[in-house]
């Protein structure tokens, strides 16, 4: 027991004492990011995969940083389609009869 205060006036001063700062639980903020935890399927083509990928980064961004993401994706994809239609394809073979005359 303290010589300076009561003992009912002690329990009512530790009453008002706030709990120590490491025992306390993180506050939970609805506005803070949240993965999506969207399930993304390889395709097999790794250009295309690496863009899908990318995608993961909005589970740490603001929503207002979404859009940057979003943008660099979509050209990426798109760049990785104008790559395919730029690939040569097989030879073309001979023709069969060629008219020398």
């Amino acid at each position: 027991m303290s010589d300076s205060l009561p003992e009912a006036e002690v329990g009512a001063v530790a009453e008002g004492v706030p709990e120590a700062v490491s025992e306390a639980e993180p506050a939970y903020d609805p506005a803070a990011p949240a993965p999506l935890d969207v399930d993304r399927t390889p395709s097999g083509n790794a250009d295309v995969d690496a863009q899908l990928g990318r995608l993961a980064d909005t589970d740490h961004l603001a929503t207002d940083g979404h859009v940057e993401v979003y943008e660099d994706v979509h050209r990426g994809l798109r760049d990785a389609l104008t790559a395919l239609d730029a690939r040569p394809g097989p030879p073309v073979p001979p023709r069969p009869y060629d008219n020398r005359s």
